[in-house]
């Protein structure tokens, strides 16, 4: 039997984010990743690929290219794919398309930190950010809590309005202080390097989940949300040391470690407390949600050709 290649399309007719945020939960039942990061040049070109085995799970390897002269050529910046390995031999399994899976580990990421600190009665839903990772959030958050309404903001109103188009029933916010007021649910996703989300303009009860930094010089929000919510990630190997959300305001006092109440290896942790708590989620990614989703990728495949 030849090996098999998952492209974008075959893989969405198989999922279903509710489905999947309960493959992320118990893919963090099974003992905790092994991971490795490694880096490439030629000039402006890069390949990174990030490694992950997981007791249990098998092993995986997501490679991207970075080709910042693509476009002239008609062709995307970012490519790569995801080569999936039996967990007991080591035998190739799958490869997985690139943008299949970095899409549905982000946004189902974020999905189940949701699900399991946002009030269960949510009913307005706020998505900083009109990118691609904008777009997914929409499809993710609206199967999460179907009874929501959604809003876009973005800096250029002009691209939150066209995501807006090509979606039904989702609205658009000129004003984000506004905007953040009438949420329940806040989602950023942006490239911000200094905060677009305030402390001040937040108010009891609700739940603001950051996708976008993921350098250790890039935040979302300011030190005054930190020192208001309740504190979650998806992994402190991720995060803490990694991101600047959470290593600047660590490094400067601002936020202590024991502020960070848990991640997803003690997601039993994971709690509002009382509805008027503020929660706090950072979705830092990492190779072992590659992994997991991958995983679960083929196995709604092998069910479909069963």
């Amino acid at each position: 039997m030849s090996t098999p290649f998952i492209t974008f399309d075959q893989g969405e007719a198989l999922l279903d984010w509710v489905s999947f945020t309960r493959a992320l939960e118990e893919g963090h039942k099974l003992p905790k990743a092994e991971i490795g990061d490694t880096f490439l040049y030629r000039g402006k070109d890069t390949l990174l690929s990030r490694a992950a085995w997981i007791d249990g799970l098998g092993i995986a390897v997501k490679s991207a290219t970075v080709f910042p002269d693509n476009p002239d050529q008609g062709k995307p910046v970012v490519n790569g794919g995801v080569s999936l390995y039996a967990d007991g031999d080591g035998t190739l399994d799958a490869i997985v398309d690139f943008h299949l899976v970095t899409k549905w580990k982000t946004a189902g990421d974020s999905l189940l930190g949701a699900m399991k600190l946002a009030r269960s009665d949510s009913k307005n839903i706020l998505i900083v950010g009109a990118g691609t990772v904008g777009r997914s959030l929409c499809e993710a958050f609206g199967a999460g809590f179907p009874d929501a309404k959604q809003v876009i903001w973005n800096r250029t109103t002009s691209k939150a309005e066209e995501l807006a188009r090509s979606l039904d029933g989702v609205d658009v916010a000129e004003d984000l202080p506004s905007a953040v007021d009438a949420a329940d649910i806040i989602v950023t996703a942006t490239m911000a390097t200094s905060p677009v989300i305030r402390g001040e303009w937040l108010r009891p009860g609700q739940h603001l989940n950051l996708i976008g930094a993921y350098r250790p010089d890039m935040r979302e929000t300011d030190d005054a949300a930190l020192q208001r919510a309740r504190i979650y990630a998806d992994s402190f190997d991720t995060t803490l040391d990694h991101i600047g959300e959470f290593k600047i305001p660590l490094a400067e006092g601002a936020l202590t470690r024991e502020q960070v109440l848990a991640d997803f290896y003690s997601i039993d942790r994971f709690e509002r407390g009382t509805d008027k708590d503020i929660t706090l989620f950072k979705n830092g990614g990492g190779a072992h949600l590659d992994l997991m989703t991958s995983r679960h990728i083929l196995d709604r495949w092998n069910a479909s050709q069963a």
